[in-house]
């Protein structure tokens, strides 16, 4: 039996659940427990993840510490990425293999990054399962503070691959 890679609802129930996300992530990924990523909003299409400016996730300059602002802006790929692989029949493996990042202004609060690329991951994940071969996607997400001003742009490359 082949699950559908169009149908990411059966991942997307689980992800809007907090508990579960919050289990999720302590088990699975506790740097992003303890730093406090946050999901409020996530469709088939795009996702937001949120990281504040607090004691756990600052840096010596009074800002949020890149590596935790490169965490929320991977995670609101991963999880796109995530919806289309999630017990799909048979398994397709998910690897980040490139990453980029430009920084444009200090995050000294809540910090929103937004990814707009489901479409594009599905179209790479359903390439890989069609040809059997790696498929790779380089998605966008974009770190914005309360106000609008653009933070950090993040461009990561996914690839995908059906598990033999």
């Amino acid at each position: 039996m082949t699950t559908n890679p169009a149908d990411a609802s059966p991942f997307l129930r689980l992800i809007r659940s907090p508990l579960k996300v919050k289990l999720f992530l302590l088990t699975n990924l506790p740097s992003a427990f303890f730093s406090g990523l946050r999901i409020p909003e996530v469709d088939g299409d795009h996702c937001v993840v949120t990281v504040a400016y607090r004691w756990f996730t600052r840096n010596p300059f009074r800002s949020t510490y890149f590596a935790c602002l490169s965490m929320a802006a991977e995670m609101s790929t991963g999880v796109l990425a995530m919806a289309r692989v999630y017990k799909h029949t048979p398994s397709v493996s998910m690897l980040v293999v490139h990453s980029e990042a430009a920084y444009f202004k200090k995050a000294t609060g809540l910090t929103r990054f937004v990814c707009n690329d489901g479409a594009a991951i599905k179209a790479a994940v359903d390439q890989a399962i069609a040809t059997g071969d790696s498929a790779t996607v380089k998605a966008r997400s974009i770190g914005t503070n309360a106000a609008g001003d653009p933070i950090a742009e993040f461009f990561i490359t996914w690839s995908f691959k059906v598990k033999k």
